[in-house]
């Protein structure tokens, strides 16, 4: 349910840019791991003077310059790592994310988020409104507030501009720099967390010191702006201090402890000092999402090594005990989808479908139902008539998308995605279906633009010029195409030289 578009990543020996990046990491050690901020908890006396527009911080890097930098690290992270391409799964995170950041200080509230497909527990913030959260974080986190309370502490490090604010605290030794950044967490979604440990404890301690007396400050006013974020958003701030005892838990007991305390260690004393700021807050009373437990399912389904066992895991839960019953109803009907048995997976889905009629997950699974059948004129009926109820539902969208796709419906596809892809211009997704669906339905000057948007979005911009020429090329009696072609050219070159900047 989680697989991946992102099939492209080029070797770093093959990439002169992306070779900085892998040569950086390893000049670098801990300080880009600890790129993201890391750090102990400290007294609550010690807090930090915010910086102010126009302050020495913003001389070192602007908003508008974070904002540049910011996407173009995201092109190029996408280049290196997988990404979720479940649309159901990025929408959910991208609400979540969206809500919280309603409540903090943030004042650039629209964020980016890049889903990773990687089990272990990560999630990290970028300057520029980047967020990332690896699928990983749903498998250890067991409520939706304990989630967001990790999103929560990733806004606050946004809002309170720790990067920029690092670089004017240590102008003159190590900085975190976000190539570092890149390579810290790139190695971190692909080569676990055993590597991080080795390259962390490869570093000289006296770095180590001089990154952590800036970033504990970082830390601790996260905690702080994190809590106060999750409390006024209506969720339990108790969930910070929980997520955190996790983690600790974590440390002891497993051989490998989460991704996430790689730059976020965590101590007795910071999961007091999280408690006792909890303890200020109105008294708010826990809540279990069931929607976040479906996202847990349809991730937890994607962790199985085969359809058929995680049918017997969810079948075993939804016989005995559960997080959520509907949640694992529903993790057994996708797995049964998953093993090819789409009349017990109906049987299974039913009650669900009963109960929720015009919930968009369960008739994303019913018309997974149809389309295992061949049936793809009720799968595609159903969406249409679930969209039109529920329009600009991206979940949705995709998946009629993708049922035209499959039913050979190229030109019904081909609209509808045309049209997305003007309104969700920054998501590699809608860009890869559509040059697909365009080279079907036989336009290829659209193959070759909607390829180029996919490419420059994960950074690969060799193969997006390489597109752009080839539609230049065929457009040449079509004035107006052929101009939109040129100037995106242009754009893309302009990308590879600042991208030399990062």
């Amino acid at each position: 349910m989680t697989d991946s578009h992102n099939t492209l990543p080029p070797p770093c020996n093959k990439a002169p840019l992306l070779q900085r990046f892998c040569t950086g990491l390893k000049a670098l050690g801990v300080g880009l791991l600890l790129g993201t901020t890391p750090i102990a908890a400290t007294a609550d006396s010690e807090e930090i003077r915010l910086p102010e527009l126009g302050d020495s911080t913003s001389g070192v890097v602007s908003r508008q310059r974070e904002k540049e930098l910011g996407q173009m690290w995201l092109r190029i992270f996408r280049s290196q790592v997988k990404t979720s391409s479940d649309a159901l799964l990025q929408q959910y995170v991208e609400r979540t994310v969206k809500e919280l950041a309603e409540y903090s200080p943030l004042e650039d509230k629209n964020i980016d988020v890049v889903v990773v497909s990687n089990e272990t527990m990560n999630a990290f913030a970028v300057p520029g409104g980047i967020m990332g959260v690896h699928t990983g974080l749903f498998l250890f986190a067991k409520s939706e507030d304990q989630f967001a309370s990790v999103v929560a502490h990733e806004l606050g490090h946004l809002s309170q501009r720790h990067y920029a604010r690092s670089l004017e605290a240590q102008r003159n030794s190590t900085i975190p720099t976000l190539a570092g950044m890149l390579g810290a967490l790139v190695l971190a979604a692909t080569a676990g967390g055993e590597a991080g440990i080795a390259a962390m404890t490869a570093t000289q301690a006296a770095a180590l010191d001089s990154q952590l007396r800036f970033s504990r400050k970082n830390e601790q006013e996260a905690d702080r702006v994190g809590i106060e974020t999750l409390a006024k958003s209506g969720r339990d701030p108790d969930a910070a201090g929980e997520m955190f005892e996790q983690m600790l838990k974590a440390t002891r007991y497993y051989r490998r402890p989460p991704e996430f305390l790689l730059t976020h260690p965590v101590t007795e004393k910071r999961i007091a000092d999280a408690k006792l700021r909890a303890q200020r807050m109105e008294d708010v009373a826990p809540t279990d999402s069931r929607d976040y437990h479906l996202m847990r399912a349809r991730i937890r389904l994607a962790s199985e090594p085969t359809p058929q066992q995680a049918v017997k895991r969810f079948q075993a839960e939804l016989n005995g005990i559960n997080d959520n019953e509907d949640a694992a109803r529903y993790g057994l009907a996708l797995a049964q989808i998953a093993a090819g048995r789409p009349d017990t997976a109906l049987e299974t889905l039913q009650p669900l479908l009963d109960k929720e009629p015009s919930k968009a997950a369960f008739i994303l699974a019913r018309a997974d139902i149809d389309l295992v059948r061949s049936d793809y004129s009720s799968a595609t009926k159903r969406l249409q008539y679930a969209l039109d109820r529920n329009p600009g539902d991206h979940a949705l969208i995709m998946g009629l998308a993708n049922a035209h796709f499959k039913a050979g419906n190229y030109l019904a596809a081909e609209r509808l995605l045309a049209k997305y892809s003007r309104v969700r211009k920054k998501d590699p997704s809608v860009w890869y279906l559509l040059a697909e669906t365009h080279g079907l339905a036989g336009d290829i000057v659209g193959v070759h633009e909607a390829r180029a948007e996919y490419y420059i979005l994960n950074g690969v911009f060799d193969k997006a010029l390489q597109h752009l020429r080839h539609g230049i090329r065929m457009t040449k009696n079509d004035y107006q195409t052929n101009a939109i072609l040129e100037q995106r050219l242009k754009d893309v070159i302009k990308m590879q030289e600042k991208a030399k900047e990062l």
